[in-house]
């Protein structure tokens, strides 16, 4: 089954929200497991805390975002861009 791909104008919503939630799943399972150990009561937290935080991190990185660009921009040279010849 193949799925329609978006427009190109959402790249700058869905890029922070697929990150959001691979990061908050991986940070929030390690810090359940740290909390109480890798047991049956961990893996059965681990969802909700994993929605608890993701609900915090998918808003931030829609605000800072344009600071985070702004940041990179000033630290890292611009693509070279190669002239038609």
């Amino acid at each position: 089954m193949k799925f329609k791909r978006l427009p190109a104008r959402y790249g700058a919503l869905i890029m922070p929200f697929v990150l959001s939630l691979f990061m908050t799943a991986v940070v929030s399972f390690i810090a359940t497991v740290n909390a109480v150990g890798l047991t049956q009561a961990a893996i059965g937290l681990w969802p909700s805390t994993w929605m608890a935080s993701w609900s915090i991190a998918f808003p931030t990185l829609l605000v800072v975002q344009p600071a985070v660009r702004r940041i990179v921009a000033a630290m890292v040279e611009p693509a070279a861009v190669h002239a038609e010849g």
